[in-house]
């Protein structure tokens, strides 16, 4: 059967559901979106051969998301359907880029004809013709800076490129693992193939489970129909699991029979399928401690940890934050369809000195919201704002009365806070063994995650 992957993007999830249930019956690989935003992300990590696109989604999004879709892709043939009231609509989506239009309500046989011709003219059109959705160049670069810890990085990153073994990154949270983790996919041997990734963190067992391996209809109470999962999407390709600390212990045992034996089952299957993925997986918890809290299996801890790679912290890389800063405000202006800003001399100081608690992705949001502040063309140091109470001075602790204890305790609570919740980092600061603080952290009552993004 045909693996063709298509986007359907409908605002109706009767009708979203039916055309994804039907197309995936027939083969297809399918992913959905309601909206704009949705379809856009789907986009760029889905790479869809062909699309499904409703042009009655809200406040024009429709003709804005047809242009997007052909800038990423001119060759990607898009189906458009339209509302029987408004058959105008579907001349004027032909001329702006659109490869056909059906009404609704549609017929799914029609509809699936349709895609199939459109999709035979696109296999037929010269390689040349078919432009990665994700090029390298397009890739955002994880080494921006000079610094040593940004070097040391790159280094170790550029030798396991070509390496097939999986990849651990460790690293606080927003410190760009997941950036990371897609440059390797893009400049590795397997850039040609999907680059999947899922984050595990919150997620419960059963959703889990679905949305790695698939499952089978009926496997459980709301499986109406059969669904890939990430693995089985992914094949060929790269797949990143991110949070991987917080995957479930019953979950974690099927994960590694992946590893080892490229083979899983779908939920409620009884077949075992073959798979040939790349895992890159990333944590900013220590899973060697939870290793020791038997919360983590030692097994799959060294079947992931064949190759390790530390993300540094924004603040191990003071002098990378003039590059990295002009990067993202130039994306953020360009984003809000601003002209090119610049940030003046006392704010990039103030952005030197700041400790940077949610590394990059603090730094991202402190200057969104400076943009929307500005309105000239350069960030004034009175247009940023920082989660922390003080840029220019070590953060100092609430109260300098009270018990031993409660000092003790505070003290810990502070350290905690300036090492985003590193059980390792704030040990080693303290001068105690991290056995000896987590003894602290229970005797005074203080909850694992203190101070942690």
């Amino acid at each position: 059967m045909s693996q063709n992957r298509i986007l359907v993007v409908d605002i109706d999830p009767v009708i979203r559901s039916g055309i994804c249930n039907f197309l995936g019956a027939q083969g297809h690989i399918v992913s959905e979106a309601a909206n704009y935003h949705d379809a856009q992300l789907q986009l760029k990590r889905f790479r869809p051969d062909a699309a499904i696109l409703d042009f009655t989604l809200p406040n024009g999004d429709a003709p804005q998301l047809l242009r997007h879709m052909k800038a990423l892709d001119p060759a990607i043939p898009v189906v458009v359907l339209i509302s029987q009231s408004a058959p105008q609509m579907g001349a004027g989506a032909v001329q702006q880029g659109a490869e056909q239009f059906l009404v609704k309500p549609v017929d799914l046989s029609a509809l699936h004809s349709t895609l199939l011709q459109l999709l035979g003219k696109r296999k037929r059109l010269p390689p040349s013709r078919l432009p990665l959705a994700r090029a390298k160049s397009e890739c955002p670069n994880p080494f921006l800076g000079s610094s040593p810890a940004i070097r040391r990085l790159r280094e170790t990153a550029s030798r396991v490129l070509s390496s097939e073994s999986p990849i651990l990154l460790q690293g606080e949270t927003g410190s760009g693992k997941g950036v990371l983790a897609n440059w390797i996919h893009r400049n590795g041997p397997r850039s040609e193939e999907l680059f999947l990734d899922l984050n595990c963190a919150g997620l419960s067992r059963e959703l889990l489970e679905s949305e790695l391996f698939g499952h089978e209809r009926g496997a459980f109470t709301s499986a109406v129909s059969a669904k890939q999962g990430l693995l089985e999407v992914a094949n060929r390709g790269t797949v990143f699991l991110d949070e991987i600390g917080d995957i479930d212990l019953q979950v974690q045992p099927k994960l590694l029979k992946v590893l080892e034996d490229r083979v899983f089952r779908r939920l409620g299957d009884v077949r075992d399928r073959a798979v040939d993925i790349r895992l890159i997986s990333a944590t900013h918890r220590e899973l060697l401690e939870l290793v020791r809290q038997q919360r983590f299996r030692s097994d799959l801890y060294f079947r992931l940890n064949i190759v390790y790679i530390q993300v540094p912290p924004l603040r191990d890389r003071v002098e990378d934050i003039s590059p990295l800063a002009q990067q993202l405000l130039h994306g953020i202006a360009k984003n809000c369809g601003r002209d090119q800003m610049t940030i003046a001399g006392p704010a990039m100081l103030a952005l030197q000195r700041y400790s940077w608690p949610g590394n990059i992705r603090e730094l991202r949001n402190v200057l969104e919201r400076a943009v929307l502040m500005v309105e000239n063309h350069q960030v004034a140091l009175q247009h940023l704002q920082f989660q922390s109470s003080s840029i220019h001075e070590p953060h100092r602790l609430s109260g300098t009365t009270g018990t031993l204890k409660q000092m003790e305790s505070a003290y810990i609570k502070h350290v905690l806070h300036d090492e985003a919740g590193s059980i390792e980092r704030a040990a080693r600061r303290l001068g105690i063994p991290r056995s000896s603080l987590y003894n602290k952290m229970k005797r005074f009552d203080i909850p694992q995650g203190t101070g942690r993004l």
